[in-house]
């Protein structure tokens, strides 16, 4: 064979290799890609989310809440499912040591105003405890914690409660909804009673609550 042929042959080999190549790598650059673009973990979707609203049935771990929005949505009640019962109860119930939640909102006066209030009972002292943000209303925030002082005024009262690592000066206006938690049971949950389930949407597009607070005698749980 020619000398001249032959090293146009050996050429073409050469370029087929590297376009094949090329395409190999190109392939798997896609392929990666893909991969990249698949759904997230368990772990990474599982998100809190509060659902509100009142019982419209409930079947074996499965309740049905028709929620504040006007939709239905179904919850698998957890096999360590905690139930919680609220009445109500008033301002004047509040005493210095009581443990409480106050979802709150600040105020431009630098004491934050409160949106509701929780009384705990003594056997459930420090549940939750801290300051983190709540979903009430936008930039509200959610305190748990121990009354240090309590301070009536003309309008309402003002307390500063005590957490660890902080504390918080809360007006509380006559208006707020105030209620008193207690240890419920599952038989506590029933068809038109109105319901707070803080829950966990998995990957599964499920919602899951390991605790439902039930308000009792017509109560709205106001968390």
């Amino acid at each position: 064979m020619p000398l001249g042929i032959a090293k146009k042959l050996l050429l073409g080999l050469v370029l087929g290799t590297t376009c094949l190549m090329s395409l190999s790598l190109e392939s798997n650059a896609q392929s990666t890609m893909m991969k990249s673009n698949n759904q997230p973990s368990a772990a990474q979707t599982s998100s809190h989310v509060n659902v509100r609203g009142t019982i419209e049935s409930i079947a074996g771990k499965t309740l049905v809440i028709k929620t504040l929005e006007g939709g239905e949505t179904a919850i698998i009640l957890a096999d360590d499912l905690t139930v919680n019962t609220v009445t109500k109860a008033s301002i004047d119930n509040i005493k210095e040591g009581d443990f409480v939640g106050i979802a709150n909102v600040p105020t431009s006066g630098g004491t934050s105003s409160a949106l509701e209030v929780v009384i705990f009972p003594a056997a459930l002292k420090g549940t939750g405890e801290g300051n983190y943000a709540w979903d009430l209303k936008p930039n509200s925030s959610m305190t748990n914690a121990t009354v240090a002082n309590a301070v009536k005024g003309v309008d309402g009262q003002t307390v500063t409660v005590t957490y660890r690592g902080g504390q918080k000066k809360i007006a509380i206006p006559d208006n707020t909804p105030i209620v008193a938690l207690a240890v419920g049971k599952a038989d506590d949950l029933k068809t038109g009673a109105a319901v707070f389930a803080p829950s966990e949407f998995g990957a599964d597009s499920k919602f899951t609550s390991h605790r439902v607070v039930v308000g009792a005698d017509g109560v709205v749980p106001p968390m």
